[in-house]
Formats: structure tokens, sequence, C-alpha cells
């Protein structure tokens, strides 16, 4: 079995820094696993700024919400798995029509099938109950969701880490 690390915190916290400092010491073959599809420029250069960060030699893939078909067919050729992030994961999955429970299900055989892999494996998330309740239906569940998927995540990790003001803090460890 795999080492999971969850990787936590707020927006612009240090969460995608801190996955790859860690990822590094892994080896040259990581898998880096992008869940965004960014859809204007300043998205677009969000991205460009997250690429930047990490290693050239890294192998990225933008399986949209099949990720868990690309982890599994790529996983077992890699020294380790960086997904970036589950919270976009669960925007997509709920976007394609999967219910809060179906969500919790896939997050579920995601984090099983990253242990299940044997690699170590850093799954970034974003907090996001932190803030004002969404005004919308859409949004209310977007946020339940994501706070489901986390817990999910979370039980599955050994270890799990959140990020406060570029700071790591260990919440759950070895």
């Amino acid at each position: 079995m795999g080492h999971l690390l969850l990787v936590t915190g707020g927006t612009r916290s240090g969460k995608s820094r801190y996955a790859v400092e860690r990822a590094s010491i892994w080896g040259p073959r990581v898998l880096y696993v992008a869940t965004c599809q960014p859809a204007d420029d300043e998205m677009r250069e969000r991205v460009r700024r997250h690429q930047a960060e990490r290693p050239a030699a890294w192998m990225t893939i933008e399986p949209g919400a099949q990720v868990l078909p690309a982890i599994q067919e790529q996983g077992a050729h890699v020294d380790g798995i960086l997904l970036d992030c589950l919270t976009l994961y669960v925007s997509s999955l709920l976007m394609s029509g999967s219910g809060e429970l179906e969500v919790m299900q896939q997050v579920d055989a995601l984090c099983v099938a990253l242990r299940e892999i044997g690699r170590p494996a850093v799954v970034v998330t974003n907090e996001v109950g932190w803030g004002v309740v969404p005004e919308t239906p859409l949004g209310r569940l977007f946020r339940d969701a994501a706070g489901g998927a986390n817990q999910v995540a979370a039980r599955h990790a050994q270890e799990v880490v959140m990020l406060m003001c570029g700071l790591p803090v260990v919440i759950k460890g070895v």
C-alpha cells in the first residue's frame, strides 16, 4: 500500500508549492494529475504559474472527470502521483451530473486506487467551507460535497497537512 498525503488549506496558502516539494523527493518520474480546466485568461495564467513551479520532467495529464481510470492506467509506471486538486475534481463530478453521495463514492474509489497502486501520492484540496454560505443551491451543494470529499480523503490518508500563511501544520501524521 502506498503512502497517501492530503494537503489542504485556503486559497493561496501554499498548498501546491508544498505538495510539489514533497513529491520532488520521490524520483524523477512523478505523475502530475491536473484537474483544472481553465476557462478564462486568469485561470490560464494560474495554470501557467503552477506549471513553472514543478519539474519539467514530470508527466502531466489532464483527465477531466476521468481521473480514476487515468491514475489506474498510468500510476504503476511512475515514482509517485500528485493530484491537484480534489476540489476541482469534485466540481467536475457535480457538473457531469453526479450527486453528493456519488461524489463521495468516487473520491473513496480514487483514494483506494491511489493506495493500491503502491506509490506515494499527494492530493491537494481546498477548505471551501470557511467562507460565507453560498447564495445558490449549486454553490451550497459544491461546498457540502467538497467538505465531504475532504473527510473521505482524510480518512484514507496516513498524513494530513494544512497550509496556513505558507506554513505547514500537521493535522494527522505518521
